[in-house]
This record gives C-alpha cells, structure tokens and sequence, in this order.
C-alpha cells in the first residue's frame, strides 16, 4: 500500500479526468441510491396482496333501458341466469368495482353525525348476500347478509341496518377488537356491524385508509349497473367473451359495455407506477453504464497517455500485477471520494423528497448497497484496461532512445 501516496500525488497533478469522474460517481451513487428506494417502494405497492382471487373475477357494466320492465325482479333473475352459467362460482350486482379507481367513500361514526366527533374513512360496496362469496372473501368473525337483509330500492332514502366491515376498519373504529355487534352510524343512519371479514382493499390502492372497507346490504334499482361475475380461473376468459351475448339474450334491451378481468382493472389503476418503475429501472441502468463507461474510458486515456512510463516501470522489474494494482488503487481512490460525496447527496436528495412530496425518508441500506455496488463495478470497468496496460512491453521505454 505504499503506492497509495504516489498516487494520490500523480491525480492531483492531472486533476481534471479524476474530478470529472469522481463527480459522475457522485451523481450515480445519490441518483442510484433514491431511485431504487422508491423502486423498491413501488414494487412492493404493486405486489401487495389485495385480498381477491383477481384471476377468478370480471366485471361489466349493463344499462337497461325498458322503463316498463320490474328492475328489481329482473335483477334477481339475471344473477340467476350468470350463476347458473357453467364455470361461473358467483355474480352480485355492485355500486363500484375494487381496484378499479372508482367507487364510494364516507365515514363510519360511533355517534350520529348531528351529535358531532370523528368519523373513519371507509370504502364501501353495496350488494348482496352474494357479495362476499362473489369477492373471494371470507368471514373472521360473525355472519353474512340474510336475503331479507337486502334492500332493493330506486330511493337512497332508505338505509340497510346491517354492514359488514373489514377487520383494519373494525379495529379503527373499536381499537379494543369488539367491533361485532357494535352499534355504528353512516351520517344518521345507524348499522350494526354482523361480520368481520380477513383483509380486502377498497376500489383505490392509493387511497389514505385501502384496507378499510365496509359491505352493506343495499341494491340500488337503477337502469346503469354494475355486476361482478367470479368464475374457475381457467373459464375466466371464455366467460367474458360470452357474457354480452348471455346478457342480451337474457333481456335484449340493455347495452354491455367494459367487460373486463379484476387484474386488468388493476393494472389500468396502476398503469402510472407500472411506467414509473420502468423509468426508474431504466434510468439506474443508464447511469451505471455511463459511470462503468466514464470509468473505463478514463483508464484508456491514462494508459495511452502513460505508456512510456508504464514501460518503463515494466523495465525496471514491476510485475504485471503490480501495474494492474496500481490502476486499481487509483480508480479505488477515485471511487471512495465519489461515493462518499454521493452518499451525502443520496440524503440530502431523500430528505428533499420527503419534504416536497411527502414520500418515505430513504433508508441508509439503499445508500449503503448502491455505494458497494457502484465500487464493484467501477472495479470490474478497470481490470480489462489495467490488464492491457499490463501487457505493454519494456521495450516501449526504449524505442525513443
């Protein structure tokens, strides 16, 4: 290691290309560490469990548009009619889809809404008794909707007395685990929560509170609806080419429109983090790249610019890895500057992002695996070159003799 001074020494004489590279490892090692903390964050968001057999579900929309017909009636016979279709599990009618980007919210309340405090965000789904089998969902504790439950009405005046919440809402709302057969008010309206159900997440993924989400026995009769149709995994797509013609047949004065799997209306919702991952994974791997390029092309330069003296050297009885040693220890040098001036950036970076658009603080093991990252392969971009350089023969330090 006593070649470290001599070396230090010779970059400060040529300081440009070293301080060049040193700040494009800088750059790479804050960039690099940010980008793959948020990668990894949005990995994670869009491999979460979202508690539904996504491969098993596909929704539509069906409007009706015979006002003589009995809404009410027809509905119970078209969840009849796909029901008894082969390969189907389940169908409910539905206000909204999960993970789609639409749906309903509001507050559930311990009081009614006239006596004031705080209400808890919920978001909530208004079908059957089908629904929760429909889902894919099953009950922690209590029970489902009776069919007498159920209110099918045109008037939203009219309110279920029953609901049926997710275990992180039932938890929220009765932090003590009591929430069966409690008591709780949606505005005025009171309900009686009759059933805990294992994790579901509301129609939107992003939403403050995704895993609190409520149930309630209520259908309204309206001619624009939404229905929701479980099948075996492997019928799925048979199913949906189908339906329209089923739904046709079964009445044809209605219009089908946005048959579509659960997984597809997720992957539409997510369609921005999906674009933004591959941003990101494309922007580390660009950025390594250039930093392994800049790297190895300044060792280039340096050789051909030494190769008399490394000749010489040569000459002089230095081993071939003794020559490879050297180049390692200056891209060493040059490295550990750049990563620790981009590990003080990566912070700083982080805590901007923090501050402006409220995201995660980054953890220091992303700065940590990048810095080891970024000093291996800044090594490997030196061995080809220093091996070469290696290579020249002492009689290069003669030849201008």
């Amino acid at each position: 290691m006593l070649e470290i001074k001599p070396i230090f020494n010779s970059l400060l004489r040529s300081k440009a290309g070293a301080v060049m590279l040193l700040i494009q490892i800088a750059i790479t090692t804050a960039i690099v560490s940010n980008a793959s903390f948020i990668a990894n964050d949005r990995i994670e968001f869009l491999t979460q469990e979202t508690g539904y057999p996504e491969d098993e579900i596909f929704s539509f929309t069906t409007m009706t548009f015979d006002k003589e017909l009995d809404l009410s009636q027809k509905f119970e016979e078209t969840e009849t009619m796909l029901r008894n279709v082969p390969g189907v599990k389940n169908a409910a009618l539905f206000n909204a889809v999960p993970l789609s980007g639409s749906g309903s919210g509001g507050g559930l309340r311990l009081t009614p809404a006239t006596e004031g405090g705080q209400d808890v965000r919920t978001s909530y789904f208004l079908s059957d008794e089908n629904a929760l089998d429909t889902l894919g969902i099953s009950l922690i504790e209590g029970r489902n909707f009776r069919a007498d439950e159920v209110i099918i009405s045109e008037s939203r005046d009219v309110f279920p007395e029953v609901v049926v919440v997710t275990k992180a809402l039932g938890l929220e709302l009765f932090p003590e685990g009591n929430a069966l057969g409690q008591t709780v008010f949606f505005g005025v309206s009171p309900m009686k929560i009759i059933g805990i159900t294992e994790p579901m997440k509301s129609a939107w993924l992003k939403d403050s509170r995704p895993d609190n989400v409520s149930i309630m026995p209520f259908v309204g009769a309206s001619m624009f609806q939404k229905i929701i149709v479980r099948t075996e995994p492997e019928q799925r797509s048979a199913i949906m080419r189908q339906v329209e013609d089923l739904m046709i047949q079964d009445h044809n004065k209605r219009v089908i429109i946005g048959v579509q799997g659960m997984d597809d209306d997720k992957r539409e919702y997510n369609s921005s983090d999906i674009l933004m991952l591959r941003m990101l994974i494309t922007l580390i791997v660009v950025l390594v790249l250039i930093t392994g390029l800049g790297i190895f092309g300044l060792t280039v330069f340096n050789i051909n610019k030494r190769t008399k003296q490394i000749g010489t050297r040569r000459a002089l009885g230095a081993r071939k890895s003794d020559i490879v040693r050297y180049f390692l220890i200056e891209n060493a040098i040059i490295c550990v500057f750049g990563i620790a001036l981009g590990a003080v950036a990566a912070i700083l970076m982080g805590q901007m992002l923090l501050e402006s658009y409220s995201m995660p603080a980054l953890n220091s093991i992303y700065v940590a695996v990048t810095a080891i990252f970024i000093f291996i392969a800044s090594l490997l971009s030196v061995v080809m070159p220093a091996t070469k350089a290696a290579n020249i023969s002492p009689s290069i330090a003669t030849r201008s003799i």
